[in-house]
């Protein structure tokens, strides 16, 4: 038995109308899928199938929590997890994904592993940035970050702590648009001087 068989359905046995489908993804299935944005969670998934004479509309609804690193600090943050998706199961000749919600499968097939979907619309719901709320970062983590971070000579400590708190660590090269590198001018002048 397949790691993931428990996420087959098999379509060409369903009667038409609509069917409902209740899963409930855990640590085991976030480590057999080996995705790299998440390892670990718990997510309820219920999923209603539509079957009409052409095609099965699947709706999936996924409330829970996935475990991933803080941006800052790099330990594992707990992160809600609500989420519709919908995907479009048509039966064809082969394979094929006509668009991000439409895939074809094999009707001698006639059943579709929703494992990688799954997952995908999982990593799809995380938020691109994720940090600690402010003061629960790693101590340890966050003191050497301070000590590695540039920062002008008159800010204050306190100012500092209050903008790791709230804010991404982020290091700006001011660069003033209207200077010019005095090389760079010497090369220009070498230009002029071969169109001449």
């Amino acid at each position: 038995m397949g790691k993931f068989n428990l996420y087959n359905v098999d379509l060409k046995n369903l009667t038409p109308g609509v069917h409902e489908f209740e899963y409930l993804l855990e640590n085991k299935f976030f480590v057999d899928i080996d995705g790299d944005q998440v390892q670990k969670g718990k997510v309820k998934v219920h999923l209603t199938v539509k079957r009409s004479s052409v095609m099965f509309e699947m709706n999936f609804q996924m409330e829970g929590v996935v475990m991933v690193p803080c941006d800052r600090c790099l330990d594992d943050m707990e992160l809600p997890i609500d989420t519709h998706n919908r995907l479009v199961v048509k039966f064809g000749k082969e394979y094929a994904e006509e668009s991000d919600e439409v895939v074809v499968i094999p009707e001698e097939e006639g059943a579709i592993n929703l494992a990688w979907f799954l997952y995908e619309f999982i990593a799809l719901a995380i938020p691109m940035k994720h940090v600690h709320a402010p003061g629960k970062c790693n101590k340890a983590m966050s003191s050497k970050l301070k000590k590695h971070t540039a920062r002008s000579a008159d800010d204050s400590e306190e100012e500092f702590e209050e903008e790791v708190g709230d804010e991404d660590i982020t290091m700006e090269d001011e660069v003033n648009v209207d200077t010019s590198d005095p090389r760079w001018d010497a090369l220009k002048g070498l230009i002029e001087n071969d169109n001449n």
